[in-house]
């Protein structure tokens, strides 16, 4: 932490050493899903956090990670969450509404129950965007998942 005269700032902490961290992955477009977990868990491993202190669980598709985000926040056991997954725009407005109302539930579950949850789910417009960006989106989420959750403890 730095001072700034009579101001207090929290600097940004990815130091990972401790930290418990959950991963919902989505099944739905499998291979991006794949790339952007091995992303998140190479970055997560590097920052210190051991390949013990991750949960990995898997759900069919983008709407139902909102659901088991809320029971992994709600257990106690992590200090933050990672969502992962792609949403890719096809020809009718069923994306709109995957991803819309995903990332709304994600965003729900965060704020009700206090606990990080950094959104790692990829919404495209083709396969080519999404398999293009998966390495820097798995790896953005857990830097991500890492600094809010030693935030919210230093707060």
């Amino acid at each position: 932490m730095a001072r700034y005269d009579n101001i207090l700032e929290i600097e940004p902490n990815l130091d990972g050493t401790g930290l418990k961290i959950g991963i919902a992955l989505s099944r739905f477009n499998q291979d991006v899903g794949e790339g952007l977990l091995a992303a998140a868990t190479a970055t997560l491993t590097r920052k210190g956090v051991k390949e013990s202190d991750m949960v990995i669980v898997t759900v069919p598709g983008a709407l139902e990670l909102p659901l088991v985000l809320q029971k992994m926040a709600r257990s106690g056991r992590f200090d933050a969450l990672i969502a992962l997954g792609a949403v890719i725009r096809g020809e009718t407005y069923h994306f709109e509404i995957v991803a819309n109302e995903m990332a709304a539930g994600i965003t729900r579950v965060g704020l009700d129950t206090g606990v990080p949850i950094a959104n790692g789910v990829l919404t495209t417009d083709t396969d080519h965007q999404a398999t293009h960006r998966m390495s820097e989106k798995g790896r953005d989420a857990a830097l991500c998942a890492i600094e809010m959750a030693r935030l919210l403890a230093a707060l």
